[in-house]
């Protein structure tokens, strides 16, 4: 967790594996705006809810100069069902590896449901300015609204 980085840190790099087999970076995103949403699982109620509003507000995001990119540990494959299936605009990446992205964040983590112990996403949600510094965490994300505060906040950057 220490490696988390705070506000007004430099966001750590990062390659993720996309959809169509690809790769992206945060370099691909230099001089623009990203938010990075974090979900737990595709094709889950809250996950589905959040992709879509999402991509109903891309063209609002794209206005604003900022760049989505939703990420979970789901493979390139479940992502691509899962666009297809919604018909999802907003791009997707896996963050499959041990030791990836979201552990590095601290945001892959235990949970607990209904008596059970497994490892799973806390969904959180990273504002990245256009010179690549944190500009704000939504941590232990509500669904219902989110994606129209984060355009509000990149409005604002």
């Amino acid at each position: 967790m220490s490696d988390a980085p705070a506000i007004g840190d430099p966001f750590p790099q990062f390659t993720l594996e996309t959809p169509d087999g690809g790769t992206v970076q945060l370099s691909d995103f230099a001089g623009q705006k990203l938010v990075l949403f974090f979900y737990p699982k595709d094709n889950t109620p809250g996950c589905t809810t959040e992709a879509k509003d999402f991509t109903s507000l891309k063209g609002d995001f794209d206005a604003a100069g900022t760049a989505l990119l939703g990420i979970s540990k789901d493979s390139a494959k479940k992502h691509q069902n899962f666009i297809a299936k919604h018909e999802l605009t907003t791009p997707l990446a896996t963050d499959a590896e041990e030791g990836g992205l979201s552990d590095a964040l601290g945001i892959w983590t235990e949970k607990q449901n209904y008596g059970r112990t497994y490892m799973g996403m806390v969904r959180t949600t990273y504002l990245i300015d256009a010179s690549g510094k944190l500009a704000r965490i939504w941590n232990k994300v509500k669904v219902k609204g989110h994606a129209a505060e984060v355009l509000e906040a990149a409005r604002a950057l």
